[in-house]
C-alpha cells in the first residue's frame, strides 16, 4: 500500500502533530522522518495534554509501529524521558523503532549552539539551542556518531576520543569554554542511554519495506515546516534539514513511488518563532488577541510566536514544493471573534507584483502584502462537525483559500481535542 506525508506549509507550530494523530488513527507505520527535538507536537485526547519531540504521534495508538527513521538526530538523554513520560501515563512504548542510522546530539553541539548563537548577536538565527544545527553539521561532516555506534562500545570510542579533541579545541580556543570529559560522556552513553535504547535500535528501512510489502499503510512525519527547509525555506532563518515531502524519502529511506498523498498542513493564520522575513506579520492588540486565543507559544521552548495574516502566495509555493494533493486547515476557531479576515493574494516591491514567493532574499524582506479582505463569522466554530456546521462566512474562507491553493481542503481544526475537527466531503 502506498505512503502518505504530512508537512507543514508554512513556518511550523501548524498542528501536524494533531493531523498526524488523526491520519495515524486508520495507518500501521508512522515515521518521523527528519529533525530533533526543535520541534514539538501537541496532541490533546480526553482532555490530556501529550507534548511530544522525538517520538511519532502514532505512538498513541496501540496498533501503530512508529519508527525514528535515520534523518532524525537524536538526544539520548530527551528520547528516554520522553519514553518515561508516556510510560507513565499509561502508554506502551515497546513497540518504537529507531533507527540505527540516525544520529546522536552530543555534549558540544549544544555547546557550540548556545555559543554560536551568543557571537551572532543581533544577527543570530533564533535556533533553540538544542544542539540540533550543529549536529546536523556534523553529519554532513562525517565525523558524527550514530546510535549504532552505541552498540559497540570500542568503535564509540575510538570515534567519540578523534571528534571530542576537535570539539574541545575550539570550545576553548574560539569559545573561552571548559573542556568536555570524553570518559565521562562516554560512561554516560554507553552506560546508561545504550541499556534504554536497545531494545528499540532497528533496521528501519527493512521495517518500512517489509510493511510495505504486506501492503501495510505508512505515514510519514515531518518536523518544522516547507519555509524552514534548508534548501527551500528563508535561508538563512531555516532547520538543518529537509521537512519537504521529499526530504521524507532521504529521511525514512524509501523511494518516490512509494508515497501518492501528501498532506499539507497550513494554520488559518500564519505564525513563526525567531528571526526571519514576515510579509504579513502583525502587530499591536490584533496579535495579541490572536496569541491569547491561539496559544501561540512554544511546545518545547515557550517562546511567544509572531503573527501574520494568511498567506497564500506562500501557500501557492509550498504546493509546489512538497506535490501537495490536499490541505488540512487548522486553528480556524481562533478567527471566530473577528469582524473580518484578510488574505494575502500578492506581494508588492519596487513596482513589481509577485503572485510567487520571490527567490531574491533581498526581495522577500522588503515586500509588501496585497490583501483581499473577506467577511468574519463572528461566532463559535467548536461544536463543528459537518460543512453544513459551519457559517456561510466561514466556508467562504476556506474555499478562497483552497482556491488560491489549487489543491481541495479536506480536514479543518476548530479546536485543539482529537475530536475538534470538520472532514470536508469529496
Amino acid at each position: 500500500m502506498p505512503a502518505t506525508v504530512v508537512v507543514g506549509t508554512q513556518w511550523g507550530d501548524e498542528g501536524k502533530g494533531k493531523f498526524t494523530d488523526l491520519v495515524a488513527e486508520g495507518v500501521n507505520v508512522v515515521v518521523r522522518y527528519q529533525g530533533g527535538h526543535n520541534a514539538g507536537h501537541t496532541i490533546v485526547v480526553g482532555g490530556e495534554h501529550f507534548a511530544l519531540q522525538l517520538v511519532p504521534s502514532g505512538i498513541l495508538y496501540p496498533g501503530v509501529v512508529p519508527v525514528i527513521g535515520n534523518g532524525v538526530v537524536v538526544d539520548p538523554a530527551v528520547l528516554i524521558a520522553e519514553l518515561d513520560m508516556l510510560a507513565g501515563r499509561g502508554v506502551d512504548t515497546s513497540r518504537l523503532r529507531l533507527s540505527g542510522n540516525a544520529h546522536l546530539v552530543m555534549p558540544w553541539h549544544q555547546e557550540i549552539d548556545l555559543m554560536t548563537e551568543r557571537y551572532l548577536g543581533r544577527n543570530r538565527l533564533g535556533t533553540t539551542k538544542r544542539g540540533i544545527g550543529p549536529a546536523y553539521a556534523d553529519k554532513a561532516s562525517r565525523v558524527g556518531l550514530r546510535v549504532q555506534d552505541l552498540l559497540d562500545p570500542k568503535i564509540f570510542r575510538q570515534k567519540l576520543d578523534i571528534v571530542a579533541k576537535e570539539k574541545n579545541a575550539v570550545l576553548a580556543k574560539v569559545y573561552n569554554r571548559l573542556a568536555l570529559d570524553p570518559e565521562g560522556i562516554a560512561e554516560r552513553y554507553l552506560e546508561h542511554y545504550t541499556p534504554r535504547l536497545r531494545p528499540y535500535i532497528a533496521d528501519t528501512v527493512m521495517v518500512l519495506h517489509d510493511a510495505l510489502g504486506r501492503g501495510d499503510s505508512v505515514l510519514l512525519e515531518g518536523a518544522q515546516a516547507t519555509y524552514l527547509d534548508l534548501d527551500h525555506g528563508t535561508y538563512p532563518f531555516v532547520t538543518s534539514s529537509n521537512p519537504v515531502a521529499g526530504g521524507a524519502c532521504t529521511g525514512a529511506g524509501i523511494g518516490p513511488l512509494h508515497i501518492d498523498r501528501v498532506i499539507g498542513v497550513a494554520k488559518a493564520y500564519v505564525t513563526r518563532v525567531g528571526a526571519g522575513p514576515f510579509p504579513t506579520e502583525i502587530d499591536g492588540e490584533l496579535q495579541d488577541l490572536l496569541v491569547e486565543r491561539g496559544a501561540e507559544f512554544g511546545t518545547n521552548t515557550g517562546r511567544r510566536r509572531r503573527v501574520g495574516w494568511f498567506d497564500g502566495v506562500m501557500l501557492r509555493h509550498a504546493v509546489r514544493l512538497n506535490s501537495l494533493s490536499e490541505v488540512a486547515l487548522t486553528k480556524l476557531d481562533v478567527l471566530d471573534t473577528l469582524p473580518s479576515v484578510r488574505v494575502c493574494v500578492a506581494y508588492e516591491a519596487d513596482g513589481v507584483r509577485y503572485e510567487h514567493v520571490p527567490y531574491h532574499q533581498s526581495v522577500l524582506h522588503k515586500v509588501e502584502p496585497v490583501y483581499e479582505d473577506l467577511p468574519g463569522w463572528q461566532c463559535d466554530l467548536s461544536r463543528a462537525t459537518t460543512m453544513a456546521d459551519l457559517p456561510r462566512e466561514a466556508r467562504d474562507y476556506v474555499e478562497f483559500l483552497s482556491s488560491m491553493a489549487g489543491v481541495p481542503v479536506s480536514l479543518i481544526g476548530v479546536g485543539p481535542g482529537r475530536e475538534q475537527y470538520v472532514r470536508v466531503a469529496a
